[in-house]
């Protein structure tokens, strides 16, 4: 598939629409890329920026032409969407969705007849923040994409559309899609309902004076940060993998439940243990590719309390060509002194920077 000499539509045109759309944009600039949704601003900001080609406000015969059409909008969405398209598509059209939730979108299309146009697809890529504003062309770099195809799509097709998904960066795996499911109920979906429980812990537990507000700062806003994601989207996804992710949810309240006991117990043993082998296993986790939860590239850098020095620190990373996207001081602090946090675009600018400090007899934690 070479998309300089092909015609891209693209239902939704979010976070991860706008993403893919950019991608295509930057690596085959040539290709026609098209776009719906229903956020009419977005279709604008795509359109001005260079990344459409043109934008409608409704599905026509247009998506006629298109070679690949990407089906970016929630789970739901995608299935009404595609009982339009069916009357819509060329034959050798391939239709392709994004969706963290596989099963029901692969059950629509085949009630539809139309298993040989689809190959699920799901880029392991996320952030909190939501919206075709937060697209960038470099999201797909090094993430895992899943691609779930139909029992009835071609081999050769497949293994073209992965070949064009590889071609944009990141790194094509093909599933069944109840395994998809299941995997990303694990990785993805339990962890954000967690996430969302832990800040209602919080919130529940607050005083009328807001103290616990003001003191969960730092570590623990990391760990929630994706607790801030789009609630339409993941009242869809719960909806849509609810059997997978009840599962898994059981076999945790199950598992909090030991702890509480062996606490009950004073049993010291089991708590080190317990911490000992999260600890192991998640010091296994690699760290090269994109996980579905944006990676954060952070330094920490102690410095003294006195005029100037955070601008001597900004001035060494421009000076070496070390970009920053956020600076500013954690005022609760988990280290000994001042602490100045960096935020970093990517992981060699963040080793880069912090060599650069280290040098200068800095003391620099990397996150």
């Amino acid at each position: 598939m070479n998309a300089n000499h092909m015609t891209i539509g693209f239902i939704g045109l979010g976070l991860i629409g706008g993403s893919i759309a950019k991608t295509i944009r930057r690596i085959h600039p040539d290709s026609i890329i098209y776009g719906f949704d229903t956020d009419i601003d977005s279709l604008k900001m795509a359109k001005e920026d260079g990344t459409l080609t043109q934008y409608f406000e409704m599905l026509d015969s247009t998506f006629s032409s298109c070679d690949i059409i990407f089906l970016c909008a929630p789970v739901s969405n995608n299935i009404e969407y595609l009982k339009e398209l069916k009357g819509i598509i060329s034959e050798s059209c391939l239709l392709t969705d994004v969706g963290s939730v596989k099963e029901p979108i692969q059950s629509a299309i085949k009630e539809l007849g139309m298993e040989s146009n689809f190959i699920g697809g799901h880029p392991m890529v996320g952030s909190e923040k939501s919206g075709y504003a937060h697209a960038n062309d470099h999201l797909l770099e090094n993430a895992y994409y899943f691609l779930t195809p139909s029992e009835r799509t071609l081999f050769q097709l497949t293994t073209k559309f992965s070949s064009f998904i590889q071609g944009l960066g990141a790194l094509a795996v093909s599933l069944k899609p109840e395994e998809h499911d299941f995997i990303t109920a694990a990785i993805s979906h339990v962890p954000h309902i967690v996430a969302a429980e832990l800040v209602h812990l919080v919130r529940r537990a607050d005083r009328n004076n807001g103290m616990l507000k003001q003191l969960a700062a730092g570590g623990f806003k990391d760990i929630t940060r994706i607790a801030s994601s789009s609630p339409v989207m993941w009242e869809q996804i719960c909806e849509n993998n609810s059997s997978n992710i009840k599962t898994l949810l059981t076999s945790m309240i199950h598992d909090l439940q030991e702890v509480i006991d062996q606490l009950d117990k004073e049993n010291g043993a089991y708590v080190n243990e317990y911490f000992k082998e999260a600890g192991d296993y998640r010091n296994s986790v690699p760290d090269h590719s994109i996980g579905l939860f944006d990676k954060v590239h952070k330094l920490y850098v102690h410095i003294p309390d006195q005029p100037g020095t955070i601008a001597t620190v900004a001035s060494l990373l421009a000076f070496n060509n070390i970009s920053l996207k956020n600076i500013g001081i954690i005022y609760n602090r988990e280290f000994e002194e001042g602490v100045l946090e960096i935020v970093l675009y990517d992981e060699e600018s963040c080793q880069k920077g912090a060599q650069v400090l280290e040098e200068r007899n800095y003391i620099v934690h990397i996150r």
